[in-house]
Order: C-alpha cells, then structure tokens, then sequence
C-alpha cells in the first residue's frame, strides 16, 4: 500500500462530528414555558403601572381636557401655550437655581462633612447619627420646624436678625429671601445623602496613594485635587444625577415651606405642573410641563452618565 492510499484510508477512517440539531420548528421546553408563565404576571404588572399612565398622560397632554373627561384633540398647541407662558419660564429659571444650588450645596457640605468624619474626632459615630437626622427626619416634621423657625417675625431668626438691627425680616414674605431659604433648606435635607454617597467612595480608596503622594512632596490640597477628586468621580457623577432627578421633581420641600409663594418666587415646573392640574384644572398644559420635565431630566442624565463613562481611574 502506498504513503498516499494510506493516507487517504485515514481519512476516511476518521470519525466526523454529529450534525448539529435542527432548531427550526423546535417548541420550547416544559421549564421553558414554566418560567415564562411565572415571569408573566410581573411583567404584565409592571407594564400596567407604569406604561398604562404614560400613555394616558401623553394622550391628556394633547387635548384640552380635564381630569375627568377628556376633551377636544389640541394636539401641541398645548405645548406652545406652556412655552410662551411667562409663569412657566419663571418656575423654569427657579427650578435651575434650585437644582444647582441644591445639587452643588449638598455635595461640598456632604463632601467637606465626609472629608471630616475621616479624622479622628470625638464622638464621631454620635456624630454620624447627628448628621443623618435633616435626611432621616420625615420632610413634613422637617418643614414645619424650619417654618416656626423663620415663618413669622415672632420666630426666632426674624426676632435675632431684629435685635441685631436689620429691622424685621420676612423670610417667607420677601420673595428674594423666600427663595434663598427654600434653596437653603434644600441643602439641608439633602447634604447627608451626598455625605453618605462620598463616604462610601472615600472608603474604597487605598490610603496607600497618599502615603506615596505624601513621599514624593504633594501637599493635602494637590492630595485632594490630583488623587480623591479623579478617585470618586464616578461616584460623584452617580450622585449629582441622582440629586438633580430630586431637585427637579421636589414637590414636598417647596410646597410645604412656601406653597410656592410669594408671588410665584420659589414656584418650581412640578409646583407649577401641580397648581395647573389640581388647582386651575387644566390638565393638558400641567401634563405637558411634566412632559417638558422628563425630556430636561434624560438630557441631563444621559449627558452626566457619559461623563462616568469618559472616566478612567486607571
């Protein structure tokens, strides 16, 4: 037998894979099937709560209707009334002030108050548990301190600022001072949440580069702008979108300190998307405010979570 006809025996000789089974016109298994029934009900539920009302959300803002009955198709000229409404862009301009404010003061309180708990301080866990209160506490108690605290000139701080000679203060009556205590106050329920936030990133990140840092004659300020600012970024981005979500649909912290007042200063796109439905009953421009909203908030989010993306912590 020649090298070539041997060759060609083994070759034939050689045992070839199976086929691969044909899966057209395969019905699902038994399990299959099982655990598509289980998962239904959640799914259908999930759909019901939270498709259900967008959609119907979405037909109310184009027509001119209420919330009972529907109305005439409008289409978007309810839109175009919310746009052209001076009322809307004023709430608009208050939302951004509050947002910033309330997103950029939270996090240097609750950055500067995280930076602090990392010493050596005493009573520092009773101090933990302190600092959690303004966050723990329910917004309603929260609130209804802070207005026997400022709400009339009888109230602590107005009768302070009157002995010291500023004359009475309207906290809540002045609509400047009305917006910087809602601003304030926002800071105050919201900084523990961004103290936590910081916290838990700060505790991730290996002392060892700053004993490195410190040996190779870094200062704490370069410390703390060329190592734990790049190091918990992802974690402060996390946060600002979280807090700017709260800011933008915070209802309670407005409405129960000021009900928006006076004059529409500390009105916010949800106060205003509230009064519009509930109070003045039109309920397709409130809807399409709620609308204009959401479309602002996934700008915002999408923007803030492609910035965690960029970062490399390498």
């Amino acid at each position: 037998m020649t090298l070539t006809q041997g060759v060609s025996t083994k070759s034939r000789s050689r045992p070839t894979a199976p086929p691969a089974p044909s899966t057209k016109g395969k019905r699902p298994s038994r399990r299959a099937i099982t655990m598509i029934l289980l998962v239904a009900p959640a799914i259908i539920l999930v759909v019901l709560i939270n498709a259900y009302p967008l959609v119907v959300a979405a037909s109310q803002s184009i027509h001119n209707g209420t919330l009972i009955v529907t109305g005439d198709f409008v289409g978007l000229s309810n839109y175009a009334d919310v746009v052209t409404s001076p009322r809307f862009w004023s709430a608009a301009r208050f939302t951004l002030i509050f947002t910033v404010v309330g997103v950029f003061g939270s996090w240097l309180a609750g950055m500067g108050l995280a930076l602090l708990l990392r010493t050596k301080i005493p009573a520092r866990g009773l101090f933990k548990i302190l600092l959690m209160l303004p966050w723990v506490v329910p917004i309603v108690v929260s609130s209804t301190a802070w207005n026997w605290l400022v709400g009339t000139p009888d109230s602590p701080l107005p009768a302070l600022a009157s002995q010291l000679g500023f004359g009475e203060v309207h906290f809540l009556a002045d609509p400047t001072l009305a917006a910087i205590t809602v601003c304030v106050f926002k800071v105050w329920v919201s900084f523990p949440f961004m103290m936590l936030m910081t916290s838990a990133a700060l505790a991730a990140v290996d002392t060892g580069v700053y004993e490195a840092a410190g040996i190779d004659g870094a200062g704490r300020w370069q410390q703390f702008v060329h190592i734990t600012l790049p190091l918990i970024s992802r974690s402060t981005y996390i946060s600002w979108i979280l807090m700017t979500i709260f800011c933008v649909n915070d209802f309670p912290t407005i409405y129960l300190l000021t009900g928006g007042g006076p004059v529409d200063a500390t009105s916010s796109l949800v106060v205003l998307a509230y009064r519009s439905v509930f109070q003045d009953l039109l309920t397709g421009p409130g809807v399409a405010i709620a609308f204009l909203m959401t479309l602002v908030l996934v700008i915002i989010s999408t923007t803030l979570y492609r910035q965690i993306k960029k970062v490399d912590i390498a």
